[in-house]
């Protein structure tokens, strides 16, 4: 009965009303792009251990980074995130730190698995989650706070529960999900630099929107990270305790759908094209309070 519990709390509205906007969206059109067998090389083996997931994953972010590759800006965030788990491990803060190491890795080989598969041309190897991703950051016409969330968005809502699933929840499962709401302490710790990191490297901008809503954009990061975090561990759940095909069949559709409904929804905000334009304009150029006033008094004439 425990398994059915879990999935029914899956089912909540947000879920299936994101669920269904990826059932009347259309197959993402992926941008042409050339396979770099430096990339392909470096990710072709698995990850065996966390200090190699940092190390491979700050390299790719450099690399990245220096060609221009937005896909970079995901990997800014999830490279100091892996670097914090890391040090959080080698501090004691986890119970079972064997456990966390393995969660670590084979979480981050969720990622190099469709990226590798991405950078070959491989795409329907790559879930769509991740194909929506890394092809917006490919074609680089969308906000530098969508690579972000695209990324967060398929390695945590996608991602995250099946790295669970691989790993075992059980024995000790209560100690095991204690560990696992501990990382939500260590990213809490990290809003700040990873809004600087972001300002710093890809959009100037970006500061006038934190000076303007204070902590408001830095505390929705946080809170969209912490509930993906909480769904993948009931998701879980439910593919560990349900027993009965179809109804497992079905936790696994909800799991796929809801992550691609998603990407779709921030790839695609229902925002008119004119203020999106704004924004990008705001994150390139260090618009100052005054221009913004501007752009939505503007807007707000034009009704």
């Amino acid at each position: 009965m425990a398994g059915y519990a879990a999935m029914a709390r899956l089912l909540d509205a947000r879920r299936v009303r994101a669920t269904l906007v990826s059932l009347r969206t259309s197959p993402t059109q992926l941008p042409n792009h050339e396979t770099d067998p430096a990339l392909v090389d470096r990710l072709d083996r698995p990850f065996d251990t966390v200090d190699d997931v940092y190390e491979r994953l700050r390299d790719l972010e450099t690399r990245l980074r220096a060609a221009g590759d937005r896909r970079a800006v995901f990997l800014t965030i999830y490279t100091r995130m892996t670097g914090a788990v890391r040090a959080a491990i080698a501090d004691g803060r986890f119970v079972d730190p064997p456990w966390m190491r393995r969660y670590t890795v084979t979480f981050a080989d969720y990622y190099r698995r469709a990226f590798l598969a991405f950078e070959r041309g491989a795409h329907d190897a790559v879930p769509v989650p991740w194909r929506v991703a890394f092809g917006t950051a490919v074609a680089g016409d969308a906000l530098v706070a969508q690579d972000a969330f695209l990324g967060i968005n398929a390695h945590i809502n996608y991602d995250l529960a099946l790295t669970l699933r691989d790993l075992g929840i059980d024995p000790h499962r209560a100690r095991k999900r204690a560990d696992h709401r501990r990382i939500d302490a260590v990213l809490a710790g990290l809003v700040d630099a990873q809004q600087e990191a972001l300002v710093d490297l890809y959009a100037p901008g970006l500061s006038t929107v934190d000076a303007t809503l204070g902590r408001f954009d830095e505390a929705l990061s946080l809170v969209s990270m912490t509930e993906g975090r909480s769904w993948a561990w009931r998701t879980a759940v439910a593919l560990t305790d349900v027993g009965w095909t179809p109804a497992r069949a079905a936790v696994r559709w909800l799991h796929r759908t809801t992550a691609t409904g998603g990407a779709h929804v921030v790839r695609s905000p229902p925002i008119d094209p004119t203020v999106m334009a704004a924004l990008r304009r705001a994150e390139r150029e260090r618009p100052s309070l005054d221009d913004a006033l501007d752009i939505l008094a503007d807007r707000l004439d034009a009704r």
